[in-house]
């Protein structure tokens, strides 16, 4: 029987792509360089793995692009010791490098199937530091604030208020936000009297940050 394959090489080769693409945090590129990213998507697409595009999950959502992962990533400027939120769990990609770059993540995601096929993904590859929960992540996870950081992977025509009141003091939020159609990537930084110091950092195109605080579902 033929050893399943690594990849090793294309992950390598991926990382040199998004360091000339202008991803310059060497953490970052090191967790690109050691999450096995055919293991998040379907056998028939191991193929595209590792080339710098999004690929199709199940219930229409998306794996993420790989510099998209990488500059999220990069401008949350995590920490070893940091408590991440990621709101959008999806395949779990995005989950699993955050959790190379710090201590905890807690992730939400609302659709069921994608949030238990992860964590079962991820429980399989090791991760002992991600706790994932089936919930609207428009309203957060209060009961395990505050945070450091909060990651959000979908777009939202503007970042939920409970996102905000749940993250710490010196804390970074990246979101996209704008319509359904395409984003700004933007971080808020709490700052120590309590104000929120909001920077833009280029144009992105994700699916909807559905809930309470984001876009409706379809058909309501």
């Amino acid at each position: 029987m033929n050893a399943a394959p690594d990849f090793r090489h294309q992950r390598e080769r991926l990382a040199e792509l998004l360091g000339s693409r202008g991803i310059r945090d060497a953490a970052v590129l090191d967790a690109i360089r050691r999450v096995p990213r055919h293991e998040f998507v379907r056998k028939n697409l191991w193929g595209q793995a590792y080339r710098d595009y999004a690929l199709p999950l199940s219930s229409g959502q998306t794996i993420s692009q790989p510099w998209i992962v990488a500059r999220m990533s990069e401008l949350a400027r995590l920490e070893p010791s940091q408590r991440v939120l990621e709101i959008g769990t999806g395949s779990g990609y995005q989950t699993a490098v955050l959790a190379l770059l710090t201590r905890w993540v807690f992730s939400l995601e609302r659709i069921g199937e994608l949030a238990r096929s992860a964590n079962r993904r991820l429980r399989s590859m090791g991760f002992d530091n991600i706790k994932i929960q089936t919930f609207d992540g428009t309203i957060g996870w209060s009961e395990m604030a505050p945070y450091d950081r909060i990651v959000v992977t979908a777009g939202a025509p503007g970042v939920p208020q409970p996102l905000l009141d749940q993250l710490g003091e010196g804390g970074r939020l990246v979101i996209p936000e704008g319509d359904l159609e395409s984003q700004v990537l933007v971080c808020y930084e709490r700052q120590p009297d309590g104000s929120f110091q909001r920077e833009e950092h280029g144009a992105v195109a994700f699916v909807p940050l559905v809930g309470r605080h984001g876009w409706m579902p379809e058909g309501e």
